[in-house]
């Protein structure tokens, strides 16, 4: 599974930084993605960081 960040519509709340920080940081100002693919075992946390997200600026692709 791969994960990307919109970088157009990130507000840089953190919000996926802190619901699952193996693969997301923060990177002047706005998300990034730090690990692609994405581990299984932060597949579950991946997803959730995803829809936690209140602009929907990560998108998952599996």
């Amino acid at each position: 599974m791969k994960a990307a960040v919109n970088k157009d519509l990130c507000t840089g709340c953190g919000l996926c930084v802190d619901t699952c920080p193996e693969v997301f940081h923060l990177e002047d100002d706005v998300a990034a993605v730090q690990m692609d693919p994405v581990p299984p075992e932060e597949e579950a946390a991946c997803r959730e960081a995803a829809e936690g997200c209140p602009v929907d600026a990560i998108t998952i692709q599996e």
